[in-house]
């Protein structure tokens, strides 16, 4: 019980501060991209004074200026580039803010058991515990762990955030970023996750009698890239995580693992 109430106060702090952002941003480290709307102010110069959403090209229109290509560029590398625009024969020593308005550009999906699954925006830098709380929190039936699916160029990384030691240790260093793209899975107690060279990587129920083999049978099968010999269970032990290689087909599963299944490069 006290463990859940432990929970439900982190989450609401983290519902309360997502709630209470204000629609403008001064995230100095934020990439802007399509979608986000600007709120771009030049001190001294209301007739420069303009909202504007950026294009799907990447590129807004600015008084005086015209097009200038904005995506990709964090908020403070771009209030410097527009500085140097304006002062480029137009206005001497500009002073030039900007403000994010809405974030579009940066999104998340969450899946499994929490109230209101789906895409989640994300505003700035956004923890998970902010994540979970934008999405209604979690459902009672939610398990000790959550996986983090996250792809970088053509590689794809699967990340164990631990619940369980948020909830009874109070240990917040698993309150990580998310990133734009990431698919956050909260399974319910007693699952497993299987990714990588199977047909269907999700996540399945098992329990004592389930074995590697069983969970990749669920799973579709393997696919025809994939390495038999070299599957790997990550699993957490004490909190850490600990990768068992290269393990028998047979070996038992417990809940909370994830079973990867690596390409064959042969």
């Amino acid at each position: 019980m006290r463990s859940v109430r432990f929970l439900c106060s982190l989450l609401m702090f983290s519902a309360i501060f997502y709630t209470l952002l204000p629609t403008t941003s001064y995230a100095e480290d934020y990439l802007v991209g399509s979608g986000d709307v600007l709120k771009i102010d030049v001190y001294d110069n209301p007739d420069l004074k303009t909202t504007v959403r950026v294009t799907t090209n990447g590129t807004i229109v600015m008084p005086l200026l015209g097009q200038v290509t904005v995506s990709g560029l964090k908020v403070s590398d771009l209030t410097k580039k527009l500085t140097r625009l304006l002062a480029d024969g137009y206005l001497v020593n500009p002073q030039v803010n900007i403000f994010i308005e809405d974030f579009r550009s940066k999104k998340a999906v969450i899946l499994g058991q929490i109230y209101r699954p789906g895409i989640v925006e994300l505003r700035g830098t956004t923890t998970f515990l902010e994540a979970i709380s934008s999405a209604g929190g979690l459902k009672e039936a939610a398990g000790d762990v959550a996986t983090i699916k996250r792809i970088s160029g053509d590689k794809q990384e699967v990340i164990i955030v631990d619940i369980k030691s948020m909830v009874e240790g109070g240990d917040l260093s698993h309150n990580i970023p998310i990133h734009d793209g990431d698919t956050i899975y909260i399974s319910k107690g007693g699952m497993c996750y299987v990714t990588g060279e199977v047909k269907n990587p999700d996540a399945y129920s098992c329990n004592k009698d389930t074995t590697v083999l069983k969970l990749i049978a669920r799973s579709g099968g393997f696919t025809g890239k994939a390495s038999k010999s070299s599957v790997r269970i990550v699993r957490l032990v004490d909190g850490k995580k600990t990768i068992y290689k290269d393990v028998d087909l047979h070996s038992d599963v417990r809940a909370n693992d994830i079973i990867v299944v690596p390409e064959s490069f042969f």
